[in-house]
């Protein structure tokens, strides 16, 4: 994101530029890095009555007495305001004003990108990377078509948790622990204990490569899988891995069939590592080597080290992969389900199926209730299948057996029924359309 401009606009763009501010100030973001040297930033602006020009002050300039003094410009006489900092561009630095924005627009509503349930005390926790919290119900919460939502039974965020753009949750087995991988700017994985709420501190947190997204553990060996978009990888830790400690292994390069890495799953009976990957294939580091490949899903041996060749491969045009997000296996019948975000579906595989193959199920319809779901969750105790929707601020269930066309046994929703959410919270630019009198916002 460019950090300012030159020049400020004309005041006839100010109510342009409010409107991309309101935007940009939305729940909880995050702190802005520190201006580069000979950057301008863009700190606020106003609608001004019966101002042709806004001037910004610059040493040596027109509106400068050259000993680093401005006198009163066209902007502070019109705020009514004087600067309380200013300094040289040159010098990297800006003037600051507090003011607060015209108006917002802004989605208040989660946007669940990950689910899993604690079966000990019969919880359900939703990963919200709009809000940037945590969120836990009860398994056994429905919401009628009636309400307006299902209130949560607690909150986990704020600023202490360093829950930012989270894009996974794994509840320990046997204590609890709730782990939770950050996929943006935080670069980590919180652990809280059980019974985190509100503003919690980690009882843990590890520090971990850029773009980390999806994470499994194996119990047995007690270690953690971690999945890394790009450079594609998968980073094997120790359970306990805390601060700064490094990998015990790296599933990485060309061999690997690695690419634009997302969800994964273990078969610890079987000894077997899945993961899905995006196609999308580069090295930055030269020009030219972009190419685009079909989405699939690598299969590897548990205990896979460095530049090793998956034993077998999911992919091609009958397998439906679009975007997949989670996959949860079941233990007892091998069966691996995938969220498969851009088809609005969840697709079932066999264990042992390769190559360019159908999947043995296909959840998808209108009934479903899905809307581009990138969690999913497998509850073998109670034989019940979740699935977190991106589109519609809602957590799905169905039977294990689900097939086809089928309703959910129960869905908790968190926004109106028929809320179609923004897939995604993240804004990164603005343009206003005088002709329709539209903003348009890239998301």
């Amino acid at each position: 994101m460019r950090e300012g401009r030159d020049k400020v606009r004309p005041a006839i763009l100010a109510g342009v530029f409010v409107i991309a501010i309101g935007i940009f100030y939305s729940y909880r973001p995050p702190a802005a890095p520190e201006p580069a040297t000979g950057a301008a930033q863009l700190v606020s602006i106003q609608e001004l009555p019966e101002l042709s020009e806004m001037c910004v002050w610059e040493p040596g300039g027109a509106n400068s007495n050259g000993n680093g003094a401005s006198h009163e410009n066209n902007v502070f006489a019109a705020f009514q305001e004087t600067s309380a900092y200013a300094a040289s561009q040159e010098a990297g630095q800006t003037g600051e004003v507090t003011r607060p924005p015209l108006r917002n627009i802004r989605d208040t509503d989660p946007i669940y990108t990950a689910v899993t349930v604690d079966t000990r005390l019969d919880e359900v926790l939703l990963q919200d990377t709009n809000t940037w919290s945590i969120r836990v119900f009860n398994r056994l919460d429905n919401t009628a078509a009636s309400a307006q939502r299902t209130e949560a039974k607690r909150v986990i965020g704020g600023e202490k948790t360093d829950v930012q753009f989270n894009s996974c949750v794994y509840v320990d087995p046997k204590n609890g622990d709730i782990y939770s991988v950050e996929n943006d700017i935080g670069d980590s994985i919180v652990v809280f204990s059980h019974d985190a709420n509100g503003d919690a501190t980690p009882i843990r947190k590890l520090k971990v490569t850029h773009r980390a997204y999806s994470m499994a553990v194996d119990e047995e060996s007690q270690e953690l899988y971690l999945s890394v978009q790009y450079p594609p990888q998968v980073a094997v830790y120790r359970k306990m891995a805390s601060g700064d400690e490094k990998p015990l292994r790296l599933i990485q390069g060309e061999s690997t069939r690695l690419s634009d890495v997302h969800g994964l799953a273990i078969d610890a009976k079987n000894k077997l590592l899945f993961v899905n990957n995006w196609g999308n294939i580069s090295d930055y580091s030269v020009p030219g080597t972009g190419r685009f490949e079909a989405p699939s899903i690598t299969i590897y041996s548990l205990d896979a080290n460095g530049d090793t060749a998956p034993l077998r491969i999911i992919q091609g045009s009958k397998t439906q992969l679009n975007w997949p997000g989670a996959m949860s296996l079941d233990p007892e019948t091998g069966n691996l389900y995938v969220a498969n975000d851009v088809n609005s579906s969840i697709i079932v595989f066999r264990e042992t199926d390769k190559g360019d193959v159908a999947p043995a199920r296909v959840i998808k319809g209108n009934k479903t209730g899905l809307s581009y779901p990138t969690g999913v969750f497998v509850d073998s105790k109670n034989k019940e299948l979740w699935a977190s929707n991106l589109g519609n601020s809602s957590v799905t269930v169905y039977p294990l057996t689900a097939n086809g066309n089928v309703a959910p046994v129960r869905t908790i929703r968190s926004a109106p029924l028929g809320k179609a959410s923004l897939k995604f919270g993240k804004t990164q630019a603005v343009a206003y359309d005088s002709k329709r009198e539209e903003i348009l916002v890239p998301n």
